[in-house]
């Protein structure tokens, strides 16, 4: 390949040789979701976590502490996978696999799928945690809501659509 054809070519190919930043925090985020998944992060460990801040609900029974404990454990799911799908579409959008490149929505959400079915798997080995569908479609539904709000703003940055029309036309 000469010279004239290497400065021609897109920037996501000049760098394919760098996959380890395109993939690597990708890797290191699937593996610290799977430590998560054991016993570390389990229902028992977390609420060891969350009572230090209900000081912010002195007056709260036993039960609201349980609703707080049980929707903080499912945002964490929501967003743990929210911020998968975002690794894994930067890694997918800069593939110097054109197939990544231009499917990196469906590959993206079909990994994050993938992986929470997965990681809900794992799970049902791990004596103090259960595997449960719902979790699974909490982490999936993080993922898909990243991977959307992503696409709508790479769609406006490259159509110019969105605000800046807004003030351009007044």
């Amino acid at each position: 390949m000469n010279t004239a054809t290497k400065a021609a070519e897109p920037s996501y190919l000049k760098s394919s040789h760098h996959r380890l930043s395109r993939y690597g925090p990708l890797v290191v985020w699937a593996a610290l979701i799977f430590i998560g998944s054991t016993s570390l992060l389990s229902g028992s460990n977390t609420s060891a976590l969350v009572r230090p801040v209900l000081w912010l609900f002195p007056h709260a029974s036993e039960a609201t502490l349980a609703l707080i404990h049980f929707i903080v454990r499912k945002t964490g799911h929501f967003t743990e996978y929210a911020i998968l799908a975002l690794l894994a579409a930067r890694a997918f959008r800069t593939s110097a696999r054109e197939f990544l490149r231009t499917r990196w929505f469906w590959v993206s959400l079909l990994f994050v799928v993938a992986y929470s079915l997965s990681d809900e798997f794992h799970q049902s080995f791990v004596p103090s945690r259960t595997a449960s569908i719902y979790d699974s479609m909490i982490d999936s539904a993080g993922g898909l809501t990243a991977l959307v709000l992503l696409a709508v703003r790479t769609r406006r940055v490259r159509t110019g659509s969105g605000s800046d029309r807004i003030i351009e036309s007044t």
